[in-house]
C-alpha cells in the first residue's frame, strides 16, 4: 500500500485534496525504532503527530517512584500524539515507548494545522475524533472505578484481540508483546492480581500461552467476562470460577 493510500483509510485525512495531500507528503518523515526506544518522553514538546505504520508502542506515565506505567498499547493504523497537548502547545504528558520494534509515521504539527485550517470538513472530523478519545478516557476511568478485577483484564485482552489479533491455530494471538506488569497497569491491578486472573483464565482454556505470548482460545467466553449480564439489583454477574478474586485487595 503507497503512503498517500495508508493516508486515505484514516478519516482524518479522507477530506483533504490531491494537492493537499501532495503537501502533506512532502513533509512526513517516516522512521524506524528499535524495541525499548522511547519516540517521545514525558516534558518533551509536542511537535509531531505520530502514525503507527508497523510494529506496537504502549503510552507510559512515570510514578513519583521513577516507574513506567503503562496506559495503553497502540497498534498499527492508531493516531497519536497526547493531541490536547498538541492543540493547546503544552509539552508532553507522558512517554511512548516502543515494545518490539515499530515504523512511525511523523507529521509536523505546524504542517498539519496550517492544512486543517483550510479544510473545514477536515476540522469536524478531528472534533470528532477528540470526542471519541475522550469517551474513551472516561469509559476506562468509568472501568477501573465500578469494574470487578476479572471484567477490567478481559475488557483489555478483548480490545487487543479485536484491534490487533493475529490468526492462530489455537485461536488468535495477541500481536504486542506484553509483560505481566503491562496487563497490571492497564487494568489498575496489582500485578500478583494480575497473575491470578490470568491463571484462572487458563484454567478455564479461555487463554494459554505467557504474558509475552497470549493467545485467545475463546474470545466468546472472554467477551462474556468483560460484559456480564446485570442481576435484577443492577449489579453484574460475576464467573463462579473467578469469584474470588473480588474478595482480594487489587
Amino acid at each position: 500500500m503507497s503512503l498517500k493510500n495508508f493516508l486515505r483509510s484514516f478519516p482524518l485525512f479522507a477530506p483533504l485534496s490531491e494537492s493537499d495531500y501532495d503537501l502533506l507528503l512532502t513533509d512526513i518523515q517516516e522512521t524506524l525504532y528499535q524495541k525499548g526506544e522511547y519516540i517521545f518522553r514525558e516534558g518533551d514538546p509536542t511537535e509531531w503527530f505520530h502514525i503507527v505504520k508497523e510494529g506496537t508502542v504502549k503510552c507510559v506515565k512515570s510514578s513519583p517512584d521513577g516507574r513506567d506505567m503503562t496506559l495503553k498499547i497502540l497498534t498499527p493504523g492508531d493516531l497519536f500524539c497526547c493531541e490536547a497537548s498538541v492543540f493547546e502547545g503544552s509539552v508532553h504528558p507522558g512517554c511512548a515507548k516502543v515494545l518490539n520494534g515499530a515504523t512511525i509515521l511523523k507529521i509536523p504539527k505546524q504542517r498539519y494545522l496550517e492544512i486543517l485550517r483550510r479544510n473545514p470538513e477536515m476540522a469536524m472530523e478531528v472534533i470528532q475524533y477528540l470526542g471519541e478519545r475522550l469517551r474513551e478516557a472516561q469509559d476506562n476511568a468509568k472501568s477501573l472505578v465500578f469494574h470487578r478485577a476479572e471484567q477490567r483484564m478481559a475488557s483489555i485482552l478483548v480490545s487487543l484481540a479485536t484491534k490487533a489479533g493475529q490468526p492462530d491455530p489455537d485461536g488468535i494471538r495477541l500481536q504486542a508483546r506484553l509483560t505481566r506488569r503491562d496487563l497490571a497497569d492497564m487494568a489498575g491491578l496489582t500485578v500478583e492480581t494480575a497473575t491470578r486472573i490470568m491463571g484462572r483464565l487458563k484454567a478455564e482454556n479461555i487463554v494459554i500461552g505467557k504474558a509475552k505470548k497470549i493467545i485467545i482460545c475463546n474470545l466468546q467466553a472472554l467477551k462474556a467476562l468483560a460484559n456480564p449480564p446485570e442481576e435484577p439489583n443492577g449489579e453484574s454477574e460475576c464467573n463462579p470460577i473467578l469469584h474470588q478474586i473480588d474478595s482480594q485487595k487489587t
